[in-house]
């Protein structure tokens, strides 16, 4: 029965994401990925946030590329993006000694929202990407403990 509560209040949440993120217009991937990452890189509201921190950088570094990219392309042709991309991806061997900016795949999540999403360079598409980020860690947060309080209720009726 424990399963099954749990396999419920997953369902539950997920299903909720979506109809959120669908009647909001939030790209449900993001928030997807969001979720994943809570799983992956601790599952905890402490990690979750502290995630957040490479996550952001990577989005930034995402805007960065694209800049730098753009007018190297303007100089050298073709080659402009890439060697952009080969700049900054080489800085996080550097960047990562920075305890809060150690979790390398925190810095490929940002970067894989950044150019999956690929807003306009303005401040108010770039911010609007944190809107599902944050929902999707708020999600699996709320899964989790759910999940957590289930365990524990069945454990102490032993």
């Amino acid at each position: 029965m424990k399963e099954f509560l749990k396999a419920i209040t997953m369902g539950a949440c997920g299903a909720l994401a979506v109809l959120i993120s669908f009647s909001l217009h939030w790209p449900t991937w993001v928030l997807f990925i969001a979720w994943l990452s809570y799983y992956i890189f601790g599952k905890s509201l402490k990690t979750a946030i502290y995630s957040l921190i490479p996550i952001t950088t990577g989005i930034i570094m995402g805007i960065i590329i694209q800049t730098l990219g753009g007018t190297l392309i303007s100089y050298l042709g073709a080659i402009g993006f890439p060697l952009a991309v080969f700049l900054l991806i080489s800085s996080l061997t550097y960047l990562s000694k920075i305890k809060l900016l150690s979790n390398i795949p925190a810095w490929f999540v940002g970067l894989i929202i950044f150019f999956g999403v690929h807003p306009a360079l303005e401040f108010k598409p770039v911010l609007s990407l944190f809107i599902p980020i944050i929902a999707g860690l708020f999600f699996a947060f709320t899964n989790d403990a759910i999940s957590g309080i289930i365990s524990k209720n069945k454990k102490n009726k032993k």
